[in-house]
């Protein structure tokens, strides 16, 4: 058993990020500016977004985004019960109604087909949720709201760096909302981006983010800049910071080598863990893409063992093995369970999968000898635990 706990995820901070934010902290540039509008640009010509709104979370991202559509009292959208409660919650607080299609039991995405039968005249949009990295099935997806006239926000919290045959998510014909959580894939500490190719609505996000104000405080305070602002709509306090956009200015460049890296450790787990009969192993979709591999995120045949789910993590630490719950489904917290009313029958793929989900770890920082530490530790755990 290895002496040292490995958690289920840590970000990649290096010397670059650090003297940046100290630099930030040094220029008396803290709160928004001229390093946000760097990160913005790399991040906008990275994913091939047309315009992209820096801001403090995804959560803010998809909050304003909803608003600025209009989204209002009486107003369905379609969108997936295995993601983390603000997709749903964000439905809700704008005063919509979510409409929960079920999964597909391998990548754990949304399943299109089943998106059809959940339509209604009260539709307005849909949100996919690239779960784990891994893309939806988009072309069906945006073929059927062309057909219906409903817009398709991607929650991208999952996707910075995940392809759609041969197209980075972010390029697509869609809002893409994106998180820089520290287990994400690349990082601000906290912080979001949506990316879309509406240049009405990316105004209309950017008024939003920042109290309606016509000019942000940096272009303001700045010496060519004008103190004189008006407020145009009431709006929020959700703008990203100077010293949050230094670490994603490092970050950014790293993206495809950190991705590489999960890449590397998922197929390790994939290899090892092939054949165990008491997991089910992720999927990989049919169509062509790139996978970011954020989580690696197998299923627990609890069927199969004397112990569930949650047992088994304890049992993960107790050989200093960390783990994630990703995600438990919306319908099974309690809020949900008794607002949307929604049986375990009428979603029994995402219901399957949340008793039994968990995340192992990875994160580009870990070392061979860490994966070969999690494999070891997940078979002796089920070994000691089989029926």
């Amino acid at each position: 058993m290895r002496s040292t706990f490995l958690p289920f995820s840590t970000p990649t901070i290096e010397e670059a990020e650090i003297n940046e934010v100290v630099d930030s902290l040094k220029s008396g540039w803290i709160t928004t500016g001229p390093k946000v509008k760097r990160f913005e640009e790399a991040f906008r010509a990275y994913v091939g977004a047309p315009y992209a709104i820096p801001l403090s979370s995804a959560t803010a991202g998809l909050h304003l985004t909803l608003l600025a559509l209009g989204i209002k009292e009486g107003d369905e959208i379609i969108t997936t019960p295995m993601t983390f409660a603000s997709t749903v919650s964000m439905i809700i607080l704008c005063g919509g109604t979510p409409v929960l299609a079920d999964i597909e039991p391998g990548t754990l995405n949304i399943d299109v087909e089943l998106i059809r039968a959940k339509i209604t005249p009260r539709t307005r949009a849909i949100i996919p949720v690239h779960f784990a990295g891994q893309s939806c099935d988009m072309d069906p997806l945006f073929a059927l709201a062309r057909e219906f006239g409903l817009t398709v926000i991607e929650d991208a919290a999952h996707a910075a760096g995940t392809e759609y045959k041969g197209r980075r998510i972010g390029s697509l014909e869609s809002i893409s909302i994106f998180s820089f959580h520290p287990n994400k894939n690349i990082t601000t500490g906290e912080g979001g981006m949506v990316c879309t190719a509406d240049e009405t609505l990316a105004e209309e996000i950017s008024l939003l983010k920042f109290h309606g104000m016509s000019r942000e405080a940096w272009k303001r305070f700045a010496a060519s800049g004008s103190p004189n602002y008006d407020i145009l709509m009431p709006g929020f306090k959700y703008n990203m910071m100077d010293i949050q956009a230094a670490i994603g200015i490092h970050q950014l460049p790293k993206l495809d080598g950190f991705i590489d890296r999960r890449r590397d450790i998922a197929e390790y787990y994939n290899r090892e863990l092939a054949g165990v009969e008491e997991l089910a192993l992720p999927q990989y979709a049919p169509y062509v893409q790139r996978h970011a591999w954020h989580l690696y995120t197998p299923l627990v045949r609890i069927e199969k063992l004397s112990i569930d789910r949650d047992r088994f993590m304890e049992e993960l630490k107790k050989h200093n093995i960390g783990s994630g719950l990703h995600y438990k489904a919306i319908h099974h917290h309690a809020w949900y369970r008794q607002h949307l009313n929604l049986p375990d029958s009428a979603l029994p793929n995402a219901s399957y999968a949340s008793e039994r989900i968990l995340s192992l770890p990875l994160f580009p920082k870990m070392s061979d000898d860490d994966a070969r530490d999690v494999v070891e530790a997940v078979k002796t755990v089920l070994a000691v635990n089989r029926r």
